[in-house]
C-alpha cells in the first residue's frame, strides 16, 4: 500500500458545484479547488445544475452567467425560489456593473469576471463557505435548544401518542412533505401542525394558520392569494395573500374539507406549480410553502360523494397523522390536567392566593369523575374544565362541586332541587358531601334571613364563592325564602318563576 501524503489525509473543506457550459472553465476550476481540498461536482448547463442542486446539498455554487440553454440569472432565480441560503457566485466574461447589480439583487452572494485571480477567488470562496457554516451552526443550535424540551405543548405518554410524536419528529425533518392531520374537534390538530413547523428547517420562517370554514369563497381567495389595487370593489390597495406571506415557511389549513370547489382547484395548482396569480393580476408569483391541512370530516367519503377533489386529496394525504380522541387515551388525562393547572395558575397568578399559585390539584372524587367522563369535546373540553377550576378554587385541593354541572350530570350525578327527599342508600361520596354542604348553606341562609352577604361572612368564604356554590348545588334561595315566610304567616308559598 503506498504511503499517504499530508495532502491525502487533509479533510475536505466543503462541497462545491460548478455550473458552466465551457469544459475548459470547469476543468480549470475543478483542478484549482481540488488542490485546496474541496469536493467538486460539475454541470455543463443550467438544467443539469438545477437537477444536481435538487439531489444534493452544496456549500457553494459557482454559476456561469451566460449559458445557451438557461442563463445563469434564470438558474439563480429558480434556486432562490426554494433555497435562500446556499451561497451562489456568478462568473462571467462580461464585467458589466449593471449585470453585477442585477445578479446581486436576484440573490447572488458575489460576482467575479473571467479571467479571475486564483488567490482572490479562493479567499472569497473560503469566506462565503465559512460564513454559511456559521449560520448553519447557529440555526442548528437554536433548533437543538427548542428540541431539548421536545414538544412542550403536546402532552401524552400513552402508547398511541408516543407513536404520533415519533411520526411528527420524522416528518418535520422533511423540507416539503405535505401532511394531513385528522381527528375530532378539540384533539389538538393545530398543535401538531405547529409542532411540525417548529421542528422543521422552516422553523425560523412564518407559520400561517387559515381557518378555512370561517370565510366565504370570494374573500378566502383574496386572503390566500392576495389582490392588486382595483381588482374588485373596495380593493383600495395591493395586498399580499397568505401564500406570499408564508413563502419559505408553512401554511396550515384548518378544516380543509370546508373550502369550495373553486378554491380547491386553485390550491391544487399552487401545490403542483408552486405559483399563483393574485386577483386582478396577470403576473404569477412563485412561492416555496409547506402545506399542512387538518380536518374532522371524512375526506375519503367526501371524495366518493364528489364533494372534494380526488386529486387534491391525494396531494394533501402524503402523510396522515390521525389523532385519537381523549376517551381512547385516558391515561394521558392526569398529565394534561397538571399541564393546564400550571398554565392557568401562571396566567392568573396575581388573582390567586399564595397557596393556590402552584399547588392546585383535583381531589380524589373529582379525579374519579374526570377519568370516567367520555370527553366529547376532547382535550379542549378538559382544558376549559381546568381553567374554570383555577378561577373558582378556594383551596389547593379542588373539590368535585367546582366541575361543570353538565359533566356531573353525564356521570349520573344529580343535585336535588331542595332538601326534602333523602339520599339513596348507595349514594356516592360526592353526593354525600354535596348534600351536607347544601344543607349547611341553607341552614346558615335561614339563620341570616336569607341574606347571602351575611351568610358568606358567617361561613368565612367570599360572596362570589358562595354564589357559585348556590348555583352549583341548585339552591333556589328565593323559593326557600318565600316558603319560610309563608310557613310563618300560615299562607301557601307563591309559585316561583318557571314552575
Amino acid at each position: 500500500m503506498p504511503n499517504k501524503t499530508a495532502s491525502d489525509e487533509a479533510p475536505m473543506r466543503g462541497k462545491i458545484l460548478i455550473v458552466d457550459d465551457e469544459a475548459d472553465i470547469r476543468e480549470s476550476l475543478e483542478t484549482l479547488l481540488s488542490l485546496e481540498h474541496y469536493q467538486v461536482d460539475e454541470a455543463q448547463n443550467g438544467a443539469e445544475g438545477l437537477r444536481k442542486m435538487e439531489q444534493s446539498n452544496y456549500d457553494l455554487v459557482l454559476l456561469d452567467l451566460m449559458m445557451p440553454d438557461k442563463s445563469g440569472m434564470d438558474v439563480l432565480r429558480e434556486v432562490r425560489d426554494r433555497d435562500q441560503d446556499t451561497p451562489i457566485c456568478m462568473i462571467t466574461a462580461y464585467g458589466s456593473i449593471e449585470v453585477a447589480v442585477s445578479a446581486l439583487k436576484a440573490g447572488a452572494s458575489d460576482y467575479f469576471s473571467k479571467p479571475w485571480d486564483n488567490e482572490k477567488l479562493l479567499i472569497e470562496i473560503d469566506r462565503l463557505i465559512a460564513r454559511r457554516r456559521l449560520e448553519k451552526e447557529n440555526t442548528q443550535l437554536k433548533r437543538a435548544l427548542k428540541q431539548r424540551y421536545s414538544f412542550p405543548n403536546i402532552i401524552g405518554k400513552s402508547e398511541r401518542m408516543v407513536k404520533i410524536l415519533d411520526l411528527v419528529a420524522q416528518v418535520a425533518s422533511s423540507r416539503s412533505t405535505t401532511v394531513l392531520i385528522t381527528g375530532e374537534t378539540g384533539t389538538g390538530k393545530e398543535l401538531i401542525a405547529k409542532g411540525i413547523h417548529a421542528h422543521s428547517s422552516r422553523a425560523d420562517q412564518t407559520f400561517v394558520p387559515v381557518n378555512s370554514g370561517s370565510l366565504p369563497p370570494d374573500l378566502l381567495e383574496s386572503t390566500l392569494f392576495g389582490h392588486v389595487k382595483g381588482a374588485f370593489t373596495g380593493a383600495m390597495a395591493t395586498r399580499k395573500g397568505y401564500f406570499e406571506i408564508a413563502n419559505r415557511g408553512t401554511i396550515f389549513f384548518d378544516e380543509i374539507g370546508t373550502i369550495s370547489p373553486e378554491i380547491q382547484a386553485k390550491l391544487l395548482r399552487v401545490m403542483q406549480e408552486k405559483e399563483f396569480m393574485p386577483l386582478g393580476s396577470t403576473d404569477t408569483v412563485r412561492v416555496d410553502v409547506r402545506i399542512l391541512a387538518a380536518t374532522n370530516a371524512d375526506l375519503r367519503k367526501m371524495v366518493e360523494d364528489d364533494r372534494f377533489r380526488r386529486d387534491l386529496f391525494y396531494r394533501l394525504n402524503v402523510i396522515e397523522i390521525a389523532l385519537p380522541p381523549l376517551r381512547d387515551r385516558k391515561e394521558d388525562i392526569p398529565a394534561l390536567i397538571e399541564h393546564f393547572f400550571d398554565k392557568y395558575c401562571q396566567e392568573n397568578e396575581k388573582f390567586l392566593s399564595p397557596d393556590n399559585r402552584s399547588m392546585l390539584s383535583f381531589d380524589p372524587e373529582a379525579m374519579r369523575i374526570l377519568m370516567d367522563h367520555n370527553w366529547p369535546g376532547n382535550v379542549r373540553e378538559l382544558e376549559n374544565v381546568v381553567e374554570r377550576a383555577v378561577v373558582l378554587a378556594t383551596n389547593p385541593s379542588v373539590p368535585a362541586d367546582v366541575l361543570p354541572e353538565p359533566l356531573l350530570h353525564s356521570q349520573g350525578i344529580r343535585l336535588r332541587e331542595d332538601d326534602s327527599s333523602p339520599l339513596p342508600p348507595d349514594a356516592s361520596l360526592f353526593e354525600l358531601v354535596a348534600d351536607f354542604e347544601r344543607r349547611k348553606i341553607i341552614e346558615v341562609l335561614e339563620t341570616r334571613n336569607w341574606s347571602q352577604t351575611e351568610a358568606a361572612e358567617t361561613l368565612s368564604i367570599p360572596l362570589s364563592t358562595l354564589n357559585q356554590k348556590i348555583k352549583r348545588l341548585n339552591i333556589d334561595v328565593r323559593k326557600l325564602a318565600e316558603r319560610a315566610r309563608a310557613e310563618k304567616s300560615g299562607l301557601q308559598p307563591a309559585a316561583s318563576a318557571g314552575q
